[in-house]
């Protein structure tokens, strides 16, 4: 297995010779120049991945990090907290809305514990358990250094294990009642950004509720002086193991050469976390949903991206990436199967670009 440290060391850009040879066929293709608009930008950004013009991406799974907050002691979250155990091993049946939209995207779903406060009796969940939970970081460290980085090293495990399994296209997900609270305070930490734009209500919170996360979170960051500088010790103080592990999932992908969904807030934070590691990472990554978090848009600011889709969505799970599949298989689809002006023997030369 490959350490935190070898993999940021190993992390190479885009191959910038595939996007010019993707663009040029892109751009040869029988349509008005650009006139496919993100579906072709994805497919070029494919290209730089795996250095080759034309894809695949029939083989799909999403890694979904399953792990307890010590923050919900806190009544940060409109949740029970039992529901992270629950709706984890629901996955592993296809019943939840991660599964069921998973099935019909065609794609397979790597469970991971991560931090399960509780123990079960599932074959079909990856124990990979750092602890049980995070302790409550509004009394305490969430965690220590150590377990931080134990926790990305999960992560680019468990993508090394997908492409070795040939996957060819990999999405992020998670389970963790509290997880937007995580969320908020390593974006807080990181950024400066105040509670009053980046906490939300995540799964439900009233108005009190939320002056009252607001407040915890704010009194955490006093707590615990996280180093802003630092990413790893931001989600050492402040974080969730959830979020650990999926920052190591997106550097596990631009390590391995593989192309990797953000999802909704979570998966997007972690995203960010791993692009402050290692700014190479974003070369890798894909967007889908538009979350209705507060601070997910604060986050596609930083990392200078824009969601492919907006559905009204804040679930997580990882149901954005099941979406998201279908549009980046027909932008491969596009790059693979349409015909080119010199197929035709048609002279383009009367199109005229537009393009900005």
């Amino acid at each position: 297995m490959k350490t935190l440290d070898e993999v940021l060391k190993g992390i190479k850009g885009a191959d910038q010779e595939a996007l010019e040879e993707a663009q040029k066929h892109m751009d040869g293709l029988i349509k008005p120049l650009g006139s496919l608009g993100k579906l072709e930008t994805m497919a070029v950004k494919m290209a730089g991945i795996t250095g080759k013009v034309k894809n695949q991406v029939e083989k799909k799974c999403s890694i979904v990090m399953v792990a307890d907050n010590g923050i919900c002691e806190e009544g940060v979250a409109g949740s029970p907290q039992d529901i992270t155990l629950i709706q984890g091993m629901n996955m592993t049946k296809g019943i939840c809305g991660m599964g069921v939209l998973s099935a019909h995207a065609g794609a397979d779903i790597k469970v991971v514990d991560i931090g399960i406060m509780s123990d079960y009796n599932n074959d079909k969940v990856y124990n990979r358990k750092i602890k049980y939970g995070t302790d409550n970081f509004a009394k305490g460290p969430a965690m220590s250094r150590e377990e931080a980085i134990k926790a990305m090293e999960v992560g680019i495990e468990m993508v090394e294990l997908a492409v070795s399994e040939g996957y060819q296209l990999i999405g992020t997900g998670e389970m963790g009642i509290g997880n937007t609270s995580s969320t908020s305070a390593v974006f807080m930490a990181m950024t400066g950004e105040s509670a009053e734009n980046a906490v939300g209500k995540g799964g439900g919170l009233t108005d009190e509720a939320l002056v009252h996360k607001k407040q915890v979170i704010s009194h955490a960051l006093q707590l615990n002086h996280p180093n802003s500088k630092d990413p790893i010790d931001v989600v050492a103080k402040v974080g969730g193991l959830d979020i650990a592990g999926m920052a190591g999932c997106f550097l596990g992908a631009a390590y391995f050469r593989a192309p990797i969904v953000i999802d909704g807030v979570i998966s997007a934070l972690s995203a960010y976390v791993a692009a402050q590691m290692n700014p190479l990472v974003k070369d890798f990554i894909f967007s889908s949903h538009k979350s209705q978090e507060p601070v997910y848009d604060l986050i596609f600011k930083e990392l200078g991206m824009e969601p492919i889709l907006e559905m009204d969505m804040r679930l997580g799970e990882g149901t954005g990436c099941a979406l998201a599949f279908h549009i980046i298989s027909a932008a491969c689809a596009v790059m693979n199967n349409m015909a080119t002006f010199d197929d035709i023997k048609y002279d383009d030369s009367y199109r005229i670009d537009i393009r900005k």
